[in-house]
C-alpha cells in the first residue's frame, strides 16, 4: 500500500541499510516522523557531510576526513609492518584491540572475478607500491576467513613473493565464514598472536 510519495521514498532510503528490509525501515521512517524529527534532521545533515567529506587516506585507504588519516600519519607506529585487511571495519576492529602497533591497507573487498573484482579493483598495484615505501618486514594477512578471503590472501602472497619479506596469515581464532568486525577483541587478539607464516 502507498502512503504518500515522500514517506515511501524515505522508506525506500532505509532499506538501502544492510539487514533493513521493508517492515524494519516502515518503523524507522515512522519513528522519526513521530518521535525524533530533530534527531532525523540531524541524521540527515551528518549524512550528507559525510558523503560529501569523507574519502579515503591517500596511503593506507580507509576513510579519512584528510588526505592522510591519523593511523598514517603516527609516526609512533612500527614502519616495519604492514596488515592487510578488506574493510575499514576490519581496521577498527583490529584497533580496538590495542594489540597491534603496524600500519594498514585497505582492499575494499575481496577477489571475485565472478562479480568483476580483481586486482585493479582492491588497489593492489598501489598495496605493492606502499609495501615497498614503508621497507616491510613483514606482511601480514588478515583478509576474512572465507572463500574469497582465503584467495586473496593467497594472491597477494604470490604477489609478495621474491620480495624477502616475511608474510603471515592471521591464525584461524576467527571462525571461518566470520566476519572481522564481528568477532570480538579477545579472539582477534589470540589470532593476531597465533599468526603463522603463508607458505
Amino acid at each position: 500500500m502507498r502512503i504518500s510519495p515522500l514517506i515511501d521514498q524515505l522508506i525506500e532510503a532505509l532499506q538501502i541499510l544492510p539487514g533493513v528490509g521493508a517492515k524494519s525501515a516502515q518503523r524507522m521512517a515512522f519513528n522519526l516522523l513521530q518521535h525524533n524529527r530533530q534527531g532525523a534532521s540531524n541524521l540527515g545533515r551528518v549524512l550528507d557531510l559525510a558523503m560529501q567529506n569523507v574519502g579515503q587516506c591517500g596511503a593506507c585507504r580507509t576513510f579519512s576526513e584528510e588526505t592522510y588519516c591519523g593511523l598514517c600519519t603516527d609516526e609512533r607506529r612500527d614502519r616495519s609492518l604492514l596488515c592487510i585487511v578488506e574493510t575499514p571495519a576490519d581496521v577498527l576492529a583490529i584497533e580496538k584491540t590495542a594489540g597491534y602497533r603496524g600500519y594498514y591497507f585497505v582492499l575494499h573487498g575481496r577477489l571475485s572475478p565472478i562479480d568483476g573484482i580483481g586486482p585493479g579493483e582492491l588497489g593492489i598495484p598501489l598495496l605493492l607500491e606502499r609495501a615497498g615505501t614503508l621497507n616491510i618486514r613483514e606482511l601480514i594477512l588478515a583478509t576474512n576467513p572465507t572463500v574469497e578471503g582465503e584467495i586473496t590472501a593467497h594472491y597477494i602472497s604470490e604477489a609478495m613473493a621474491g620480495k624477502n619479506l616475511l608474510i603471515t596469515r592471521i591464525a584461524h581464532g576467527v571462525p571461518i565464514g566470520g566476519e572481522l568486525e564481528y568477532i570480538d577483541g579477545g579472539t582477534i587478539a589470540h589470532a593476531f598472536n597465533g599468526r603463522k607464516s603463508v607458505e
